[in-house]
Parts: C-alpha cells; sequence; structure tokens
C-alpha cells in the first residue's frame, strides 16, 4: 500500500528532511518516489482545493509558499494509518509524544508534514505530484 507524504516549508528550512524520511525507513516503510517542489500557487491552490473557502487557506498559502516542499510516496502494509500515527496530531502541543509533529513541529499551520488521510487521498495526491513519473515498486 501507498501513503503520499509532504515535508513542508518549515522541514525543508530546518533540515529536517533526512530526519524525517530515516524515520519513515526505521518504520519499514519503503521511498518509492522522491521530488522536490518549488513554491508554486496555482499548483498549491489546486493540491489544497478541499480547503478553499476555509478561514486559514490564504494564510496556510502564503506558509507554503516561503520555500520549497519534498515530497514523498511511502509504501509498506497499512500505509495510509501507520503514517499518520508516526506524524502526529496537527497541532503539535497535542501530539503525542515521539511523533514527528511533537518533536519538530510549531504550530497548526507550521507542523512539519502533510499526510494523506486516506487511501483515496494518497492515489489522488501521488497522481497530482508524480503524474507521469515512474514509480519505483518497493518490495514489502
Amino acid at each position: 500500500m501507498r501513503t503520499c507524504l509532504l515535508i513542508k516549508p518549515d522541514g525543508v528550512s530546518k533540515r529536517l528532511v533526512g530526519k524525517v524520511l530515516s524515520r519513515f525507513e526505521e518504520e519499514g516503510f519503503a521511498v518509492a518516489a522522491l521530488r522536490v517542489l518549488p513554491p508554486d500557487r496555482a499548483f498549491l491552490e489546486s493540491f489544497y482545493s478541499m480547503h478553499r473557502g476555509k478561514p486559514f487557506f490564504g494564510p496556510f498559502l502564503e506558509f507554503m509558499l516561503e520555500g520549497p516542499s519534498v515530497a514523498a510516496v511511502l509504501e509498506r502494509e497499512d500505509a495510509v494509518a501507520r503514517c499518520r500515527k508516526i506524524i502526529g496530531a496537527t497541532d503539535p502541543g497535542s501530539a503525542e509524544p515521539g511523533t514527528l509533529r511533537a518533536l519538530f513541529g510549531t504550530d497548526n499551520r507550521r507542523n512539519l508534514v502533510h499526510a494523506s488521510d486516506s487511501a483515496e487521498s494518497a492515489r489522488r495526491e501521488i497522481e497530482i505530484l508524480f503524474a507521469g513519473e515512474e514509480l519505483e515498486t518497493a518490495k514489502i
């Protein structure tokens, strides 16, 4: 099973990309694809279109435009649920100790990572982020 992970600009600027990816590999995930995403308003508005019209949408977009993000396709059994457990709650202050957001997140917006919340979201996000690119098939 695959899931999508996005290391947000705060994670990239704090130089945590390697730590984040290592954590997933230590937890049995294989990296099937990896890509650096330059900040691009049109792309981000499309990717996060489900949040359009919500009060946080504008400030969130401005944060995401602060720098590049790193997108990854991760594979393992029960990938979506396991990934969500590793990253922790959206608010780092509420995240379980040891989760990535508890360790490295700052607030609801600067919370280090985005991860797919369902198998359907994972498929949609992977198609958007890696359209036309060959994905490595990991042996899990």
